[in-house]
């Protein structure tokens, strides 16, 4: 280690040499101003910032611009440093531990990892200006990704999960407290995947780097009068077209039984196939089996048991009839029966596996957990919205494979 920071220290030098003996930034006694009016050389002036080699002391070019009193070094554009302390390459390590853990975990593993300092402050500064560039630049990306024949199946599932939130972000918000209050604010989240190998038993197993995500905390409802589409709609309408899912031979919709993703996926897939996550059943039916037997487990196991196995088996008539026979006295028992109820054309487990149809991947359930609850959810957290969907989006970035090409435009954009 004592080698390792000795050789970045020799690097840095070198560089830093290097750069300052070049003044060929220098571009004459005036240039154009970007507010169009001529800006005067001043003189060189010094800038210090992080590199992966650790910190440098640039000298460059410095001219103002009298007209709007602005001043620019024409070597930070080119380098990269415009408005930052930070060289591209440690901007992209800050970014990347940002979304992976905490501010203050990411700054030290910058340095235990790479010998490079930067304060937790500036790692949260960092990663979310970066993740507010990926979400903007994502608004405008919604041309079709690749060219090679598509599957024959292609799977859009929809969720949702609440995100802590700083008191100021709540206001005007209901929620599930008893006083009618929030303590969360809800992203929705769609994935995009395909299914073509199987397990041993012939069941459809998610393809490896097939999935994608797209997430943020806005709205998925609009006035019947509005003339577009809610955030969230055009949200899913370009990950939809994005991934060329409307062109797939066969299109299937999942979620859980919350009626807005269904209008919704009625809205945006007419003709669709339209399934309910089977693990959100089983899960209801689990929460059911609870509030009947809350102080005999053993009963109540059983009891879950067997509705699953009815499930599986397509008997949703006796399913139901098993919830009503509690309604009178189980509230939870009486909403999983409308539930199965308002939703049993998209419960036909049997038909859809016989169709070699996912019902229960466990792609929409581990989507929320892995965009936003291991990062976004851990104790403690409260968020801005801001802050909150900067990172949803840089973690989508990075999670659908999707953060070199951003990257290459990024530089594509700052060059010309």
């Amino acid at each position: 280690m004592a080698a390792r920071r000795q050789a970045l220290r020799l690097a840095a030098r070198a560089l830093e040499q290097r750069l300052n003996a070049d003044t060929s930034d220098y571009a004459g006694p005036q240039l154009v101003c970007a507010c169009g009016q001529s800006a005067r050389y001043v003189d060189r002036r010094a800038k210090s910032f992080v590199s992966v080699l650790g910190p440098l002391r640039l000298e460059r070019a410095y001219y103002h611009c009298a007209a709007c009193g602005r001043g620019f070094c024409p070597r930070d554009r080119a380098l990269g440093l415009e408005h930052s302390s930070l060289s591209p390459a440690v901007t992209r390590m800050t970014a990347a531990v940002g979304a992976l853990v905490s501010f203050q975990e990411g700054s030290a593993l910058l340095k235990e990892l790479a010998g490079v300092e930067v304060e937790a402050k500036q790692v949260e500064r960092t990663a979310e200006a970066l993740g507010a560039e990926i979400a903007e630049d994502e608004q405008g990306r919604v041309q079709a990704e690749g060219s090679e024949p598509l599957p024959s199946t292609l799977y859009l599932g929809i969720d949702g999960t609440g995100v802590p939130m700083r008191s100021a972000e709540l206001r005007g918000h209901a929620g599930k407290q008893a006083d009618g209050s929030a303590k969360t604010r809800e992203v929705k989240l769609c994935a995009v995947w395909s299914a073509e190998s199987r397990d041993p038993e012939g069941q459809p197993v998610r393809d490896e780097g097939s999935v994608t995500y797209s997430a943020a905390i806005e709205s998925a409802a609009s006035a019947d009068t509005h003339p577009q589409a809610s955030d969230f709609a055009q949200r899913v309408g370009r990950e939809a077209r994005r991934r060329r899912f409307e062109q797939a031979a066969r299109r299937v919709v999942l979620g859980d039984g919350a009626p807005w993703i269904w209008n919704l996926a009625q809205e945006l897939f007419p003709g669709a196939i339209e399934i309910v996550d089977r693990f959100h059943v089983k899960q209801h039916l689990s929460e059911v089996a609870k509030a009947l037997y809350p102080s005999h487990p053993r009963r109540a196991h059983p009891w879950a048991e067997q509705q699953h196995q009815r499930l599986d088996a397509g008997q949703l008539q006796r399913l139901r009839q098993a919830l009503l026979r509690h309604a009178a006295r189980c509230e939870e028992a009486r909403k999983c029966a409308d539930y199965i109820q308002r939703n049993q054309h998209r419960m036909r487990y049997p038909e859809f596996q016989a169709r070699g149809l996912c019902t229960s991947s466990g792609v929409v359930e581990a989507a929320c957990k892995v965009t936003v609850g291991t990062r976004l959810k851990r104790a403690g957290m409260h968020w801005g919205l801001r802050g909150a969907n900067a990172i949803i989006a840089l973690r989508c970035c990075r999670l659908s494979g999707r953060f070199e090409d951003f990257w290459a435009r990024r530089a594509e954009r700052r060059s010309a």
